[in-house]
This record gives C-alpha cells, sequence and structure tokens, in this order.
C-alpha cells in the first residue's frame, strides 16, 4: 500500500516517514525542496518524492497525487515563529484536510482510504461529550481568538468529524492528539485513550513526537489498531506524571 504524508519534513512528519519506509511500506511525499529531508531518508528505493506546496496545487494535480493511494497521513503544523503562528495561511490544515479529501472522492480507490490526522489534545471531541473547567474553556475560547493554529486544528478535525462522519465511502479516518510535543531518540512506551486524561491547559502531559509517529504508523499499517481507532479522535500520553 502507498501512503502519501503530507507535512513531511516537518519534525513529526519525517518520523512518520521513516517508520513506515522501515515498515517496508511504499510512501509519497510532497515537499517544497528535500533540503529539510534527512539523508538516510533522500535515496530509500520505496520513497516518491514530489516538489511543491499542497495549497499551491491545481485540482487535478491533487488528484494525481492521492491516486493510487491506499492512505493519506497530514503532519501539516503552523512554524512557532511570529510569522508561522500569525502569518497567512491560517488555516493550512484546515483548507488541506478539505482539498486532500475531495481530492480522494475524485480518485476512485478499491476501499475507503485511510485519512490520519495529527491534530491537539486541546480540541474537543464533541462525540465523546468531554467536558473541561470553566478556566480552560476561558483559556481555549482566547486561544480560538487570538492564535489562528488553535482555531486551525478545531476546523480540521470538525471537517473530517461531521463533512466527512462515519460511514463515508471513499474515507475513513482517525484524528491523532497527542499532548505537549516533545522530542526523544526513540519510541518508548506511550498510552493511548478516547479523551483527555488530564487538562491540555493547567496539567499538560506529554507526547514524544517519535511515540506519536509510532502509532500513525500503527493505525495505518495495523488493522487491528485502525478498527480500535476509526472515527475517533485518540489522545496520545509517552507516560503519565
Amino acid at each position: 500500500m502507498t501512503t502519501l504524508v503530507v507535512g513531511a519534513s516537518g519534525a513529526t512528519g519525517r518520523l512518520l516517514v521513516e517508520q513506515l519506509l522501515n515498515k517496508g511500506e511504499e510512501v509519497r511525499i510532497i515537499v517544497r525542496s528535500t533540503g529539510k529531508l534527512p539523508e538516510n531518508l533522500r535515496n530509500r528505493s520505496n520513497l516518491e518524492v514530489r516538489l511543491g506546496s499542497i495549497l499551491n496545487l491545481r485540482d487535478a494535480e491533487l488528484e494525481a497525487l492521492v491516486k493510487g493511494c491506499g492512505a493519506v497521513a497530514s503532519c501539516l503544523g503552523h512554524n512557532l515563529t511570529l510569522k508561522g503562528v500569525f502569518g497567512r495561511p491560517h488555516r493550512l490544515v484546515t483548507d488541506a484536510v478539505r482539498r486532500l479529501c475531495s481530492a480522494v472522492k475524485n480518485s476512485p480507490a478499491e476501499g475507503p482510504v485511510k485519512f490520519v490526522l495529527m491534530n491537539s489534545s486541546g480540541v474537543r471531541n464533541p462525540d465523546n461529550h468531554e467536558t473541561i473547567s470553566f478556566a480552560q474553556r476561558c483559556v481555549v475560547g482566547l486561544l480560538r481568538l487570538l492564535v489562528p493554529p488553535h482555531a486551525d486544528n478545531e476546523t480540521a478535525a470538525e471537517y473530517l468529524r461531521s463533512r466527512i462522519g462515519q460511514n463515508n465511502a471513499a474515507i475513513a479516518w482517525v484524528a491523532v492528539r497527542p499532548d505537549s510535543l516533545t522530542d526523544a531518540g526513540e519510541i518508548t512506551e506511550y498510552e493511548v485513550y478516547p479523551s483527555p486524561i488530564r487538562s491540555a491547559i493547567f496539567d499538560a502531559g506529554a507526547a514524544s513526537r517519535i511515540n506519536v509517529a509510532d502509532f500513525m504508523a500503527n493505525l495505518i499499517t495495523n488493522q487491528d489498531t485502525w478498527e480500535r481507532w476509526e472515527g475517533q479522535m485518540p489522545v496520545i500520553y509517552s507516560h503519565r506524571k
């Protein structure tokens, strides 16, 4: 199976690409340049690299990009700089999800294409009736108004939840919600829950990028893992403090 990974040159995306390649999967990526790709990935025989920007592709080009893919994984996110947080595009993740889903629908596959979205533990899943404190609701409301990346994560997840839904013939999805992202050199034990077990604002845990990549890779390649979480928004923690 071929997996398309967008955001492949980012800190988590490149780890996901590496893990999929190590599992023997065919991987297709689109990047603006190969300069940010680690040397050990560039010449892998099961990696197909296409140059470009996901939001700048024409519809026909995007459909060609997803054609033949059994899975699409998005590790897109906003750079943590003033320009990355407050500059355009404000809806980078949402627009990419929307356009990729449209392209998948217009490129018929044998069965539903898996769509795995890296999201955030600060985003709530209404299907699970998740409750948060009044103080956290206030902070999240401010983030929604003042920090474009948070609103972007919310609308991207909501697009999958409500617009794609649970019984779409073309697309099945999982939105992975890591708690505060950290760096680590190797995969460690981690826990996955249907909903947050701690406050993302006032009692955040941690999820290493390599563990997030491992979970996303398992969703794509392990059918039991996929069936456990399909149509859900699991929250991942590397450990409990």
